[in-house]
């Protein structure tokens, strides 16, 4: 395979960040989140990764995020050998891969079009698996989605990015189109938003939050009132957390006592 020279800017850059962390704690000693896939593509890619300053920390942390992710496809999967998944903002994420559904699951990928066509120069096809070049402020692609399946829809590190403007509406479609099923994804809090220039992986692709923000999980119902909260997952019951240094562990133990500070960013699992 030839090396694939990126031209991505912005939030479709942070892409890059949270594949080179998972390909970096990937290439750890006992790894939270094994991904061989990411530890290909970024030998693919022509990209100066240095310039993101993914720290293994950060590394490590995407990585916990992922697994959680992983965790819970795999788990819905197998009540549910015959669904539908949506992996929303997919990026590279190489979660087919790793999941590695049944052959009747329909499993699509939606990014913007220049994802999807990088993706796929970078990872192969395989069956009921299909890619979607669209933005996610533009629905019409659900229309040709099957109602009648139970639904598996995750969005990884993508929620923060957008407005309510987009939100909003993607929300109350996705739940009005399906028959049932499950939304995952990961929400920072209103005090969150204003904090994207302090990571530094984000701060060096020139990405800003959307104004996306979830403070009460409950909010949600207001403009997707099929939504039911299953889970409020916090740092401490992730997978991989003991892998975390003594210092930040400690940090978010004291975290954890005022709810503004416990929420800043969470993984929220509902379901419809």
């Amino acid at each position: 395979m030839e090396t694939e020279k990126i031209h991505l800017t912005k939030e479709k850059e942070t892409l890059l960040a949270t594949l080179y962390g998972r390909a970096l704690e990937s290439r750890s000693q006992n790894p939270v989140l094994r991904d061989e896939m990411a530890e290909d593509a970024i030998r693919h890619i022509d990209y100066d990764f240095g310039r993101l300053t993914v720290s293994k920390l950060h590394a490590l942390s995407i990585a916990i995020r992922a697994r959680q992710f992983d965790i819970w496809t795999t788990e819905y999967l197998a009540d549910h050998p015959d669904a539908i998944v949506l992996h929303l903002g997919c990026g590279l994420d190489s979660r087919v891969f790793r999941v590695d559904p049944p052959a009747s699951v329909r499993w699509f990928d939606v990014d913007f079009p220049e994802v999807i066509e990088l993706r796929r120069r970078l990872y192969p096809e395989r069956v009921g698996y299909i890619m979607i070049g669209s933005s996610l402020a533009d629905l019409q692609w659900l229309d040709n989605m099957p109602r009648d399946r139970p639904t598996w829809i995750v969005a990884e590190g993508v929620t923060m990015y957008l407005s309510e403007n987009i939100m909003d509406p993607l929300l109350s479609r996705l739940t009005n189109h399906f028959s049932s099923g499950v939304i995952a994804f990961d929400a920072i809090s209103r005090t969150a938003t204003r904090m994207a220039g302090a990571n530094r992986s984000i701060r060096a692709t020139g990405a800003t939050f959307g104004g996306f923000s979830v403070d009460d999980p409950q909010d949600i119902k207001k403009f997707a009132p099929k939504l039911e909260l299953v889970t409020e997952s916090q740092t401490p019951e992730l997978p991989g957390y003991s892998k975390l240094p003594w210092t930040m562990r400690a940090i978010i133990r004291v975290m954890d006592l005022f709810p503004k500070l416990r929420r800043l960013n969470r993984l929220l699992l509902y379901r419809f």
